[in-house]
């Protein structure tokens, strides 16, 4: 394990493997390098070809996390680790980790290529927006310390899981470590909430990315999903979205690393 500084003195810890181009891996809600085995294999494969970092973002892991939150902050932990990189570096990023790194582009880091797996957007009435009291309520489960009752409010309401399978998860042994990451879901709700507001993406949300951007969306999501990665490859003068077979909102490292691969290393086709 390494670790950088943020701005504001946070501590960031992350891992560095391979050689090669520089790749920064941004996890989704719940996700940090313990918690998600599925970002160590890619960071593994992508590292025969790149040097990859695989970090913890703030709240969550190893890293710190040093209130009061905002975007802003992660942008700063991002812009440390494209630091410690050498100056520049490829960005993936899933979920609302996509939404971020699409943020930082946005906001002038050095960022050279971008890689977004189904970043979430609502961009149409093919499911309801986020409640427009959704962070706020989220935060109230957190500091009343209803860690449980937070996990299960952001699951439903955010990436749309049913009801019924939320209360099975509730019941098995892995839920306490879902709920020891309920703090962090208020940063993942607060990057999202101007992502998934049942609109179309503006020019604000995209005007300063320009550079080679690949839309990764699997087959079997939800329409609301699929509309809304196709929406961000639109909006991109050098987005493209291609289509992976795959699970609800997630794909195997083995059939992402090539495609990521390729996309970084031929540079991106404008559509």
């Amino acid at each position: 394990m390494s670790i950088t500084k943020s701005k504001d003195g946070t501590t960031i810890a992350f891992d560095r493997s391979g050689e090669g181009p520089p790749i920064i891996l941004v996890h989704p809600a719940f996700g940090h390098r313990a918690f998600n085995p599925e970002f160590a294999e890619l960071a593994q494969l992508l590292s025969s070809r790149f040097t990859v970092f695989n970090y913890d973002r703030r709240g969550r892991g190893e890293s710190g996390d040093t209130p009061p939150y905002a975007v802003k902050r992660e942008i700063e932990d991002l812009a440390a680790l494209i630091d410690a990189a050498g100056g520049s570096a490829y960005v993936y990023g899933m979920s609302s980790g996509a939404v971020l790194a699409l943020e930082a582009k946005n906001r002038g880091l050095a960022i050279t290529k971008l890689a977004l797996y189904e970043p979430v957007f609502v961009v149409d009435d093919t499911r309801p927006p986020l409640p427009t009291d959704y962070v706020r309520r989220l935060t109230e489960l957190v500091t009343s310390g209803r860690y449980g009752d937070a996990v299960e409010y952001f699951m439903v309401n955010g990436p749309g899981v049913p009801a019924e399978f939320v209360a099975q998860m509730r019941t098995q042994p892995v839920w306490p470590a879902f709920e020891a990451l309920a703090p962090s879901l208020v940063h993942d709700a607060t990057i999202s909430a101007d992502a998934m507001t049942g609109r179309p993406v503006t020019a604000d949300q995209t005007a300063c990315v320009t550079v080679a951007t690949l839309v990764i969306v699997g087959t079997m999501v939800p329409d609301w999903m699929r509309n809304g990665a196709q929406a961000i490859a639109d909006a991109l003068p050098n987005g493209r979205l291609t289509m992976m077979e795959g699970e609800f909102h997630r794909a195997s490292p083995k059939l992402l690393a090539p495609a990521v691969t390729a996309f970084f290393e031929n540079g991106g086709a404008p559509r």
